[in-house]
């Protein structure tokens, strides 16, 4: 079958052209080829698959404006890629009866208590990145196509700009360093969140998980503090030279670290239904760590 995949250039689309590779043909579009900022550059690239032998079987959208911060001074762009585009794309796979894969963000909930937010929890975005990963949860939810949506956090991998290998830098440049200590959550790979996904769509044709939000991140919790010790501690295991020691970041919270967009200090998601749905038990976050520093580090 063939594959649309969005946001290639992203770690999730990365990982994901890889682990979707055995299911078809993976159709992955650089930002040359489609331009997905214009609405007419997706509407006349999906018609034009149609009427070839490329037509789609299944779409899975990794694209997004992650640049939270950023967002909060061009919420036209994000508007456009987190929760336009999401539409767009599920009105044509309503219309296609194509199944669709989106990602979306614990930031779509309002970040209090210490309670993990499971899919059904209210919602409250605090930001206007989370807004618009909202907006596009919902549109999808709306469009009468059969979708998963997989809300995950803190994403990084071994390659694109994530806080690991900002953490690693900084540990090889700096021997202190301040990290917030009380925004929790669990950090999740971009190659778990492929390898989920390929479980997902190998049941499509044969038991499909109902439609619907799925939560999708390692089991466990730290702080950016704790995951910041955590990459020092694997990092130095593993050889490599660091001016820093883990217990030279100092903690502090959140309100010491000002940033244009507000963060939720409750990322913790419950990751239950995805298990169930999938007869799987999801790794702990410190395995999944050691192994990106592998793929990293070599």
């Amino acid at each position: 079958m063939n594959i649309i995949v969005t946001g290639i250039t992203g770690q999730v689309g990365f990982e994901l052209q890889r682990s979707l590779a055995p299911f078809g043909r993976v159709l992955a579009p650089t930002r040359e080829e489609l331009d997905l900022t214009t609405p007419a550059a997706v509407a006349d690239y999906l018609n034009d698959l149609s009427r070839s032998d490329q037509r789609p079987a299944l779409i899975v959208n990794a694209a997004a404006y992650t640049a939270v911060d950023k967002a909060e001074s061009e919420p036209e762009l994000a508007q456009r890629l987190n929760a336009e585009l999401p539409e767009q794309l599920a009105r044509y796979c309503a219309k296609h009866d194509v199944p669709l894969v989106h990602y979306s963000s614990d930031y779509v909930y309002p970040g209090q208590g210490d309670t993990p937010w499971q899919e059904t929890s209210p919602t409250g975005p605090l930001s206007v990145y989370g807004q618009t990963k909202l907006e596009g949860d919902s549109a999808i939810a709306e469009s009468g196509a059969y979708h998963l949506i997989f809300r995950t956090s803190w994403v990084y991998s071994a390659r694109g700009h994530n806080f690991m290998k900002t953490m690693l830098r900084l540990g090889r440049e700096r021997d202190s360093l301040a990290v917030v200590s009380d925004q929790i959550g669990a950090p999740t790979p971009a190659r778990l969140i492929a390898e989920i996904t390929a479980l997902a769509v190998a049941r499509l044709t044969t038991q499909p998980l109902d439609a619907g939000i799925y939560h999708l991140a390692p089991r466990g919790e730290t702080s950016w503090h704790g995951f910041a010790q955590a990459i020092f501690e694997q990092a130095a295991q593993r050889g490599e030279p660091l001016a820093i020691r883990p217990g030279n970041v100092q903690a502090i919270p959140t309100v010491d670290y000002p940033t244009p967009a507000q963060r939720p200090l409750n990322s913790r998601l419950d990751v239950s239904r995805l298990e169930s749905a999938l007869a799987i038990q999801l790794p702990d976050w410190r395995s999944q760590l050691g192994l990106t520093l592998d793929e990293l580090l070599g």
